[in-house]
């Protein structure tokens, strides 16, 4: 046996020896106690709180779209009709800078040489790229439009969620 289970023991053999003997002052006051609460005269008990009738609630917007359904636009059949025309050309060879997304993407200068600009991109490897308009790169068909000492701007084929393309602008800034 540890320590504690013996003491445990010890105390409980020691209350219930003092407990037995003869103490008659403390039950004769337990009893009185007892008596004095079984002889009170009954209390008055609260009425139950009022009813309020149900109303029935009529739900109107049963026939709406529900909150978590995809929503149905009568533009996206127009614009699906539209777009039969855009598509990425997925017959090409993809270029370096197609691998990466367009945030990991920086401009860090540009160059130009027998008239055509340059830009030096650098990668989320930090490699640096020679881009100029009509590259591609990002990871949505991202096709090199212009390129400014501030900025480089990209027309990207995404698809519209309607089983066609939707062409989106989208720009490259210097940081420096």
């Amino acid at each position: 046996m540890n320590k504690f289970s013996r003491s445990s023991l010890l105390f409980i053999v020691l209350f219930s020896v003092v407990g037995c003997s003869g103490n008659n002052e403390a039950l004769i006051a337990i009893q009185n106690y007892t008596n004095q609460v079984v002889n009170r005269p009954p209390g008055r008990i609260p009425p139950p709180p009022e009813m309020i009738s149900y109303e029935a609630f009529t739900y109107s917007a049963a026939s709406l779209r529900g909150p978590f359904a995809i929503p149905l636009d009568v533009s996206l059949a127009t614009l699906r009709e539209q777009s039969n025309d855009i598509q990425p050309d997925l017959n090409r060879s993809t270029e370096a800078l197609e691998v990466f997304a367009i945030g990991t993407l920086q401009m860090r200068g540009i160059m130009s040489r027998n008239n055509t600009i340059w830009a030096l991109v650098q990668d989320g490897n930090n490699d640096l790229h020679y881009v100029t308009e009509g590259s591609y790169m990002g990871r949505n068909h991202g096709r090199v439009v212009t390129i400014s000492e501030a900025q480089i701007n990209l027309i990207e084929i995404v698809p519209n969620g309607a089983g066609g393309w939707l062409e989106r602008p989208q720009t490259i800034t210097s940081n420096e």
